[in-house]
């Protein structure tokens, strides 16, 4: 008799029951004795904050950074897949690609912001999205997805691949009937991860000053103004928003590779 596994929809509660407890845990340590600022307000402080304000309140920012999110997280990852599938195309090039990995994900994105901002700048006209932010996400997703890909593309069943070698097909044929599929499983989950990755890539690229209506420009004018609910409110809408696209990539994962999870195919 096999071990009885909690349901996902139960899991999920309890997690946001414990975040939440140790929220209000963490507002009670920080609560000041004396004055009318708190650091780190009450979730419930913060929800009524955000139920008086409306999402309407906040949309335009988050909309602009979505948007980035959006274009950082299509770009950085096409780069990624393009470059892991070159390494099976010419396996001498593994070690470059490799490394090339490696140093974007140990660059530090502060510091690279500051020099995106000055090459590539902000953006365009009020209100669009920033070309720094995009980069800033594009390269938040890039190590992720290519380590994700590469490990896939290593995962495919040798007899499948000899399968194809010996009535003729060449590597690229391999890549697409076999490897492509054998790597969908973790291209899938790295994309899945790279979600909230590229969201927080965009933000750090707002903090530079790239654009002048977006989530990074509200938080540093609320953090200006002392408005601790409302920064903390920011703070959870940035959580919901990440959690939506990562439960979006993961159905979609469980909808295309249904025999990970164990499910048959209609």
């Amino acid at each position: 008799m096999g071990e009885r596994r909690i349901p996902g929809w139960l899991s999920g509660v309890i997690g946001v029951g414990v975040l939440l407890a140790a929220w209000w845990l963490f507002a009670l340590a920080f609560r000041p004795d004396t004055g009318t600022y708190t650091p780190v307000p009450s979730p419930g402080a913060v929800l009524g904050r955000l139920v008086e304000d409306g999402f309407s309140a906040y949309w335009g920012s988050f909309r602009v950074t979505i948007t980035e999110a959006a274009y950082g997280f299509l770009w950085g990852n096409l780069a990624a897949l393009l470059l892991a599938a070159t390494v099976l195309l010419a396996p001498r090039l593994e070690p470059i690609i490799v490394q090339i990995a490696v140093v974007s994900y140990c660059l530090p994105l502060v510091a690279v912001g500051g020099i995106s901002i000055v090459v590539l700048g902000g953006a365009t006209r009020p209100g669009d999205p920033s070309t720094t932010a995009i980069f800033l996400a594009a390269l938040a997703v890039f190590f992720t997805t290519v380590v994700g890909a590469l490990l896939g593309f290593k995962a495919a069943d040798r007899a499948s691949l000899d399968v194809i070698r010996v009535f003729g097909g060449g590597r690229f044929t391999q890549l697409r009937k076999v490897r492509l599929v054998a790597a969908l499983p973790g291209i899938l989950n790295a994309l899945q991860i790279a979600v909230p990755t590229a969201f927080l890539g965009a933000v750090l690229g707002e903090y530079m000053g790239a654009t002048d209506r977006s989530v990074g420009i509200l938080l540093i004018r609320l953090q200006g103004n002392l408005d601790s609910e409302r920064v903390w409110a920011v703070f959870l809408l940035c959580a919901v928003v990440a959690m939506i696209g990562y439960g979006a990539l993961g159905l979609v994962s469980r909808l295309v590779t249904p025999w990970v999870s164990g499910r048959s195919t209609p």
